[in-house]
C-alpha cells in the first residue's frame, strides 16, 4: 500500500476573528477547540457560553453566527520527501473559509456537504506546520451570497439556498438558529507514491435476475500499466485502467439478494477493489455491499398515476419516515446515536426513512446502520422550500456536491431513492413564488438535468425523481393526490386530523401532527416558572408559525382545552398520536390504491415541540407507540365511508392470514348489543374488506356505544383489534377511569398489570415521569372492563410500586373529559 491517512484532530485552537463578542470571550483568546466539532460546542466546552438548547439561550447566542472564527493547529512532525505527494483531505467543513497552511491560503471553500481534497506536496515544510481555517461568519456570507446570486423566495428568516450549507442550521419551523462554523467532519493528511484510487464506488445489483457488481473509479498519479481487480463474494474480477479510470464488473451468481425488513434476509458482502502495478496492491478500496434490484414505479391506471417502490421485482407497501439530523450540531451524532434511533424507527414499524432535504447527507454509520437492519433509506439532495440559483458558483457547487454524494452513498443496498429536493417544485407552483423570482432561474436545470444525469452516470442502480413531491409530468400540478406522490399539509395548517380521511393520496411522502417532549425532556430544558404552554421558554421551544393555536384548533373537536399544564401537555402528546395513527390507518386502508406513507418526522435535533415521534433527548413519546400500531404487519382497522363502516384487514407477511373477526357493537360497560362475525383468508401482501352489518354499524346511544373487532388467537396470526367510537371523547360518556394496578419488580425493571373496572381509552404510562431514563413497551392500550394489560418497564428500579398509580404517571383519555359535578 502506498497511502498512508493521519488524522489531524488535536491541537486545535479557535478565536473570534472579526465581529462583536462578549467581553468574557474577548478576554478568553483562543480556546481549544474539538475537530471534528463547531464553534458553538467549542464555546460551550470552554464554559463561555450556556447550553443553546435550554430555556430562551438561543437567542442570547445569536451573536456567534454573526462572528468570524479561526481555527488553528500545528502539523508536526512532517517529512515531504518521504512520499510523491502529501493532500490534505478534509471531509466537511462549515461553510464559508480559507484554508492556509504556514501562511499561505491554499484553498477557499464554501460548501458544506462535499470534502476537498488539497495537494500541498510543493507547501509542505520540513518539522512542523501551521494550519489556520479562517471561517467567514454564516450569516454575513449568505446574506452577501444572496445580494451576489439575486434574491429568491426561501421559508424561515435566512437566505439559507444562497449557500451549500445544511439549511435547518439558519432555524427551521422544529429547529434552533445555530448558524455555527467549524470543522464537522474528519481532517487528515494523506500521503502516497504512484497512484491512488479516488471517486470510488462499488455497488450491488440484480440484472434480469442475476447479482452483479460494477466498480468504478478514477486514478490519481502514474496511471500507465496499471490493472484494477475487483473481489466480492467468491468472485473475481480485473480490468485494465483507461484514461486515467477504472471499470470493473460481472456477475456474481453465488451471492443471495438483499430484502427490505420484513421481506427476507439482508445479506451484505465484503468488496474489495484494488489497484495492480505488476501483480501487486498499491491501493484498495472496501465498501459491504448488498445485491438487489429496485426501481420507482410509475402507473397509469384509471384513477390516475400510482407510484411503488419496487425491490427484487416486488412491490413493497412503505411504511416510512422522515429523518432530519439528530443533533442540531451533527458531529455529535455516531453511530451508537445512529443505532438508537433507527432501533427506535423499527420498534415503530418502520420499513424506510427519508433523509430530508434540508439536512445533510447523513454519514455512512447511518447507511450501514440501515443496510444491516434492512431499513430503506430515501435521500433527498440538499434542497428545501426555497427557489435556488443555477448560476455560478452555485452551479458547480452543487455539482460536485452532488457527485460526490451519490460516489459515497451509492454502494449501500438500503438507498433506493435518490430525489432532486424537498417541496421547490410544488412551492414555485403554489407558494407565490413566480412573482417574486421576476424572471430568475429557481433549481429547474438542477432538479430535470443535472441531477438525474450524475444519478445516470455513477448509479444507473438507484432511482431518481426529482422532488417531493411530484408528479411524472413536469407541467402538472406537482402536489395531486391521484399522480405520483403528495404531501398533505392542509390537515394541521387548516383542518383538524379527522380530514385525513379527505385525502386519497397514492403516496404520501409528507404528513404529520405536532406534540410536545417528554416531560422530562421539556422541564429539562425549559425551566420556567410557571410553565405554561405560552410561557417564554415554551414560546422559543415552539418554531411552528401560530404553533399553540393550530394544536389548539387541532385539540378541542376532540377533548377539551385543558388549563393545567400537565393535562396540557398529556392532551396535545395524545392528540399527535393518535392523530397520526388515524392517517396511516386510513391510508393503509385505500391499498393497493395506496402504497405508501412516509411520516413527517422521526426525530429531533434538540428539545422542542415539533412532529417527532422521538423527542431531542431520545425519548420515546406517545406517537412512536401509535406508528408501531398502525404499521403492524397485520392491521385490522374500522373505515368509515358513502356506504357505512367497514372493516379492512391488511397482511404485509408473506403467509396467508386465516382469521375469524369477532365484531361487535357494545356499550360502554362492556355490554354486548349486536354482533356479527368474519371467516377471512387475507392473502400474503393483501387486503380483504367487510361491510358491516346495519345493526353493528348504527349506535342507538352514539354516546355510549362502541365498535371492537377482534381476531380470534390462532397459530397463523396474533391477534389483531379494531376499536370505532361513534362520538367524540368531549361528547362521549366515557366515565372517569377506574383501574387497578400491580406492579412486580423485574431484573432491569417492572411488571405494571393494569385491569380496567371501567371502559379506559388510551391508557399510557408516562413512566419517564418515575425515572427520566426509563422506558415501557406499551401504550395507547384501549381496555373493556375487566380486561388487563402488563406494561414492561425497563429502568426506574429505585422507584415504588405506588409511583405507577400516580393520577401524573397513568393516564387516559378518560382524565382529560370534564365532567359535571
Amino acid at each position: 500500500m502506498t497511502v498512508t491517512r493521519r488524522p489531524l484532530h488535536d491541537g486545535w485552537t479557535a478565536i473570534a476573528a472579526r465581529g462583536t463578542v462578549p467581553p468574557a470571550v474577548a478576554d478568553a483568546g483562543a480556546i481549544p477547540a474539538q475537530v471534528p466539532g463547531s464553534i458553538h460546542t467549542d464555546l460551550l466546552a470552554a464554559g463561555l457560553i450556556p447550553d443553546p438548547y435550554l430555556d430562551e439561550n438561543e437567542k442570547t447566542l445569536s451573536w456567534i453566527g454573526l462572528v468570524d472564527w479561526t481555527y488553528r493547529t500545528t502539523i508536526p512532525g512532517v517529512d515531504p520527501d518521504a512520499d510523491e505527494r502529501h493532500d490534505l483531505v478534509f471531509d466537511g467543513v462549515d461553510t464559508v473559509a480559507s484554508i492556509r497552511l504556514n501562511g499561505v491560503e491554499i484553498a477557499s471553500v464554501q460548501n458544506m456537504h462535499r470534502s476537498h481534497r488539497i495537494d500541498v506536496t510543493s507547501a509542505l515544510r520540513a518539522g512542523e506546520n501551521e494550519l489556520e481555517v479562517a471561517f467567514r461568519s454564516p450569516i454575513r456570507a449568505a446574506d452577501a451570497a444572496s445580494l451576489a446570486l439575486g434574491a429568491r423566495p426561501h421559508a424561515n428568516h435566512h437566505p439559507y439556498n444562497a449557500l451549500r450549507k445544511m439549511a435547518c442550521s439558519f432555524g427551521w419551523d422544529w429547529g434552533i438558529d445555530t448558524t455555527t462554523s467549524g470543522i464537522w467532519r474528519p481532517v487528515a493528511i494523506e500521503s502516497w507514491s504512484d497512484a491512488r484510487l479516488g471517486d470510488a464506488l462499488i455497488a450491488g445489483d440484480v440484472v434480469e435476475g442475476v447479482p452483479r457488481v460494477r466498480a468504478t473509479a478514477s486514478v490519481d498519479g502514474a496511471a500507465d500499466g496499471l490493472r484494477a481487480r475487483l473481489v466480492v463474494a467468491g468472485a473475481e474480477f480485473e480490468a485494465e485502467v483507461r484514461d486515467g479510470a477504472v471499470l470493473v464488473e460481472g456477475d456474481v451468481p453465488s451471492a443471495e439478494p438483499w430484502w427490505p425488513r420484513g421481506h427476507g434476509a439482508q445479506p451484505l458482502y465484503d468488496a474489495r477493489l484494488e489497484l495492480l502495478r505488476d501483480g501487486e496492491a498499491i491501493d484498495e478500496h472496501e465498501r459491504r455491499v448488498g445485491f438487489r434490484s429496485v426501481a420507482a414505479r410509475l402507473q397509469e391506471d384509471t384513477e390516475g398515476i400510482g407510484f411503488a417502490i419496487v425491490v427484487n421485482d416486488r412491490a413493497i407497501e412503505i411504511r416510512g419516515a422522515n429523518w432530519i439530523p439528530d443533533d442540531a450540531f451533527p458531529h455529535r451524532v455516531d453511530r451508537a446515536r445512529y443505532a438508537e434511533r433507527l432501533a427506535q424507527a423499527e420498534f415503530a414499524g418502520l420499513n424506510l426513512i427519508r433523509v430530508w432535504g434540508g439536512g445533510i447527507y447523513e454519514s455512512d454509520d447511518f447507511y450501514a446502520e440501515c443496510d444491516e437492519r434492512g431499513l430503506l433509506t430515501w435521500q433527498d439532495f440538499l434542497f428545501a422550500c426555497a427557489a435556488y440559483s443555477e448560476e455560478e458558483p452555485l452551479w458547480t457547487e452543487v455539482e460536485l456536491e452532488a457527485r460526490a454524494a451519490v460516489i459515497r452513498l451509492a454502494s449501500h443496498p438500503s438507498l433506493v431513492i435518490l430525489n432532486g429536493n424537498n417541496e421547490n417544485i410544488w412551492g414555485r407552483q403554489e407558494w407565490r413564488w413566480e412573482g417574486r423570482l421576476d424572471g430568475r432561474t429557481w433549481g429547474a436545470g438542477y432538479y430535470y438535468e443535472l441531477l438525474p444525469a450524475i444519478v445516470g452516470e455513477l448509479a444507473p442502480q438507484v432511482p431518481y425523481t426529482p422532488g417531493s413531491p411530484f408528479s411524472p409530468d413536469r407541467d402538472d400540478r406537482q402536489n395531486a393526490a391521484e399522480r405520483g406522490t403528495m404531501h398533505v399539509w392542509d390537515t394541521w395548517n387548516q383542518k383538524d386530523w379527522t380530514h385525513y380521511r379527505d385525502h386519497r393520496p397514492r403516496f404520501v411522502a409528507e404528513f404529520g401532527w405536532q406534540g410536545p417532549p417528554t416531560w422530562s425532556t421539556l422541564t429539562r430544558a425549559v425551566g420556567d416558572d410557571p410553565l405554561t404552554p405560552e410561557s417564554p421558554g415554551m414560546i422559543v421551544h415552539q418554531k411552528a408559525i401560530t404553533g399553540n393555536d393550530k394544536l389548539t384548533d387541532g385539540l378541542v373537536p376532540h377533548l377539551p382545552l385543558p388549563n393545567d399544564m400537565d393535562d396540557w401537555h398529556w392532551a396535545m402528546s395524545l392528540n399527535q398520536a393518535v392523530a397520526v395513527r388515524t392517517a396511516i390507518e386510513w391510508w393503509r386502508s385505500l391499498a393497493p390504491y395506496n402504497t405508501g406513507t412516509v411520516t413527517w418526522q422521526l426525530n429531533d435535533c434538540w428539545p422542542v415541540t415539533s412532529w417527532a415521534a422521538v423527542d431531542g433527548d431520545g425519548r420515546r413519546k406517545p406517537l412512536l407507540f401509535a406508528l408501531r400500531a398502525a404499521n403492524a404487519p397485520r392491521l385490522a382497522t374500522i373505515q368509515p365511508g358513502a356506504e357505512g363502516l367497514t372493516l379492512a384487514a391488511t397482511n404485509d407477511t408473506d403467509e396467508d392470514w386465516r382469521a375469524e373477526f369477532a365484531i361487535t357493537r357494545r356499550s360502554f360497560e362492556g355490554v354486548p348489543l349486536a354482533e356479527q362475525t368474519w371467516s377471512v383468508v387475507v392473502p400474503a401482501r393483501g387486503i380483504e374488506r367487510v361491510a358491516l352489518a346495519a345493526d353493528v354499524a348504527a349506535a342507538q346511544d352514539a354516546a355510549g356505544e362502541m365498535i371492537r373487532a377482534t381476531a380470534a388467537r390462532g397459530s397463523a396470526a396474533a391477534d389483531a383489534t379494531a376499536d370505532w367510537f361513534f362520538a367524540e371523547p368531549r361528547d362521549s360518556s366515557l366515565p372517569a377511569a377506574s383501574t387497578e394496578v400491580a406492579a412486580h419488580r423485574t431484573d432491569d425493571g417492572w411488571a405494571v398489570d393494569v385491569t380496567a373496572g371501567t371502559l379506559v381509552r388510551d391508557l399510557t404510562l408516562l413512566v419517564d415521569r418515575i425515572d427520566p431514563a426509563a422506558e415501557t413497551d406499551e401504550a395507547l392500550v384501549t381496555l373493556l372492563p375487566g380486561e388487563t394489560a402488563r406494561f414492561t418497564v425497563r429502568g426506574a428500579t429505585d422507584a415504588d410500586a405506588a409511583a405507577f398509580s400516580d393520577r401524573l404517571v397513568l393516564r387516559s383519555t378518560n382524565d382529560l373529559i370534564r365532567r359535571d359535578s
